[in-house]
């Protein structure tokens, strides 16, 4: 009997025991995932398209969690109200067009929008028409959907033409409808182009409503077209948290330069499950030809003046802002 309570006594003890060890062990596990310091970063985005396969490939291949960070992607269509969340405190970083940014300064914004790091070097938008064989001549006398009026979008698809020796004053620009809208707008038969980012124009063409024709970033010329910018004390007192940003996203940014779209559109199809597979290796191959992507983050002086003149040109800016205080890069030349 003695032997049988010994016995009893000798399990419960064991489990005990086990319980214990088992319970510091994981509550070490936990500790040292909250030491890691894991620090949330919410990112605002001005849309969501295959154009900024870099930063997926940053995100779907770990390179911010290696750098002890996660990101918090929240779709605010509108390079302005990009701008807006990111002064209001509601995201940290904006990831839009320069554009609002210099905006932002001009308007005497004390802690005005200082640019950290470059993605694309050029426009990413397609013309899609209703027929489909079509040229930039066949754009005179009809309607085309730009978007908002000094957005960037906007601003690029006039210097394309200009560029292509095509007068803009005989072509009906449509600036009323926003950004977000513009596909529906051009299915509901307003239109008879629109300007579209990847994948929404690809998704028009496979439904029938629409052909893929014209690059506008061929013709545009190279400049920051999305770029990553925050408050400038966000910039002086978070440095090196924007430098870790940085290093993941130079990470992906050599990935898209070595390797071929189907290896690209696999490592990102998770950011666009509603996009066949065979649709995005079509989309990023696109992007790849057009040398869309910039090599590193860093901004030259050379592209943000090619900005700037074409602000100037269209009555958006009177006249140069200063380089050095609104681009700060964190990657060398």
């Amino acid at each position: 009997m003695k032997k049988k309570i010994i016995g009893a006594i000798l399990i419960v003890l064991t489990v005990v025991i086990f319980s214990s060890v088992y319970y510091v062990a994981f509550h070490d596990k936990k500790t040292e995932e909250v030491a890691m310091n894991v620090e949330t970063i919410k990112l605002a985005e001005v849309t969501h398209s295959p154009f900024y396969a870099p930063l997926y490939v940053a995100i779907e291949n770990g390179y911010f969690k290696e750098e002890g960070l996660n990101i918090d992607l929240i779709l605010t269509p509108g390079a302005d109200k990009v701008a807006t969340s990111v002064i209001s405190g509601d995201a940290l970083i904006g990831f839009a067009g320069p554009e609002s940014a210099i905006y932002v300064y001009t308007g005497q914004e004390e802690d005005y929008l200082v640019t950290f790091a470059g993605l694309t070097k050029r426009d990413g938008q397609f013309i899609v028409g209703r027929t489909e064989k079509f040229t930039l001549q066949d754009l005179y006398g009809k309607e085309v959907l730009v978007g908002r009026k000094g957005g960037m979008p906007a601003l690029n698809f006039l210097n394309a033409l200009k560029n292509a020796g095509i007068d803009a004053s005989k072509i009906n620009l449509n600036y009323s409808i926003d950004f977000a809208s513009l596909s529906g707008s051009f299915i509901g038969k307003t239109g008879d182009f629109v300007n579209l980012f990847e994948p929404n124009a690809t998704l028009i063409e496979n439904e029938g409503l629409g052909y893929v024709g014209i690059s506008i970033g061929q013709y545009s010329g190279e400049m920051p077209y999305t770029a990553f910018y925050v408050k400038k004390s966000t910039f002086e007192n978070k440095r090196s948290l924007l430098e870790k940003f940085n290093r993941a996203m130079n990470k992906g940014l050599e990935y898209v330069s070595k390797n071929e779209p189907k290896t690209i559109a696999e490592a990102i199809i998770k950011q666009f499950p509603d996009t066949k597979i065979n649709d995005l290796e079509k989309i990023v191959k696109r992007y790849q030809d057009s040398d869309s992507w910039l090599k590193n983050t860093f901004i030259t002086e050379k592209m943000y003046q090619n900005l700037e003149d074409v602000m100037i040109e269209n009555d958006l800016l009177d006249a140069y802002v200063p380089y050095n205080e609104l681009v700060r890069n964190l990657s060398n030349e």
